[in-house]
This record gives structure tokens, sequence and C-alpha cells, in this order.
């Protein structure tokens, strides 16, 4: 299969006062393309400061990270923003939808922001709700929906761009068993039409249903979760 993301030896620290903390310590791994991959560890493990490095939402302090075969290790916030928007979908434990719209003009955001006409952009987070379920709540407002439904709307969101990758971070720790179960059904979906998925959780039933699970402690991959 085609490698989508190699990491090598990346590292990450932060600087609190005089004090370097250590968060990711030279980690190594792939990810091939169409892959269902969960990113394990406790809290402070250091796999939260490694979903915002392969999102392009931070820099690794050494190492190299290739995504589609480009070393976006040290590239500039704006090249890396390019990026996020074209190839990458975020979903958050928290949602990030804005209150004040409706589910429909919350999906329609990225295509507005990629200078997208109106009427397209329209069409395209129509069927994208479609796709998960919420074609009866386009008007909704999300404190009108429930934990799930907001959930939905999220993916919604990510996937409206048809981006490459897909990023998960903690996608069911705000909700209940059932509801988790409908979100992860829906990575999977999304996986069976050429996605690739990258999920963070803490909890081991939720990574069982990814096909590859990488366990991350104290910043480091554990043996055998680096192929």
């Amino acid at each position: 299969m085609k490698e989508i993301i190699k990491i090598a030896q990346l590292k990450k620290e932060y600087t609190m006062g005089k004090i370097k903390v250590p968060a990711l310590n030279g980690i190594n791994f792939n990810i091939n393309k169409g892959e269902f991959v969960a990113i394990m560890g406790p809290s402070g493990s250091g796999k939260s400061t490694l979903m915002h490095i392969l999102g392009c939402l931070d820099t690794a302090t050494e190492g190299e990270y290739f995504l589609n075969a480009k070393n976006v290790s040290n590239l500039q916030k704006k090249n890396l923003a390019t990026i996020r928007n074209k190839q990458i979908g975020f979903v958050f434990q928290t949602f990030n939808l804005l209150p004040n719209l409706n589910i429909q003009k919350n999906v329609e955001l990225p295509l507005m922001y990629a200078g997208m006409s109106a009427k397209r952009r329209e069409k395209i987070a129509k069927k994208v709700l479609a796709d998960v379920g919420l074609s009866d709540r386009l008007r909704h407002k999300p404190a009108e929906l429930s934990g799930g439904q907001r959930q939905r709307v999220a993916i919604a969101r990510a996937i409206v761009n048809d981006p490459a990758i897909i990023l998960a971070d903690e996608p069911t720790g705000n909700l209940d068993t059932n509801s988790g179960n409908d979100i992860l059904s829906i990575f999977s979906d999304l996986n069976a039409k050429g996605h690739t998925v990258i999920m963070v959780t803490h909890d081991p039933v939720v990574a069982k249903k990814a096909h590859r699970i990488i366990h991350i402690v104290d910043g480091l991959i554990q043996n055998g979760d680096n192929s």
C-alpha cells in the first residue's frame, strides 16, 4: 500500500519558564493510505501532541514528518494552514461547532473559506449531512441536537472538503455507549470509502474498532507498533 504518513525520530518539547518538558522522545512509525489506525495511550503520554503535529497544528522540535512524501516538518504556518484545509479533516471530542449557526452553515464553513459559491457549498453540505443521517436537521442549531448528533455534524464538517486524512481526537469521549458506537460505525464507513482515519483514544474498546493500534507511553512508541 502507498505510504501517506512517515514519522522519523520525531521529538517535541515545551519550554515552561526555564524548564524544558519533553512530550515526544524520538518516535518512528508509518501509516499507509486507507488505514484505520488508533493512537492509544494514557493521559500525558504524548498522544495529543502527536495528533497536533500530524494535523499540522503544531511542529516538532526535532525529526521529520512526511505527508504524501512531502517533508512538512519545517514549513511556515501559512503553508501548514493550506495543507490542513486541503488534506486533513478534524473531529474533536468537544465538537467545536459554532453555536449561532445552524448545522448546514457549520458544515459549509470550510467550503466558504475555500471560496466556493453559496449554491455549490449548500449542495455539498446537504449531501454530507445526509450521509451522516441528518437530512432532517439542517436548520437546527447545535444546542438543539444530542451529543451524538453534534458529533455527526462535526464529522460532516470534517469530510466536506473530501480530505485524504481524518484525524479524530477522543471522538466518543463525550458520548454514551450507543452514540459512540454509531460514530465509530461512521468512521468505519468512511475508511471503507478510502479515507485514512487516525483516531486518538485512551479507551481500549474504542481502539479495537481500528485495524491497527499504535501505543504511546511517556512520549515513546512501544515496541512492535512502528510498522
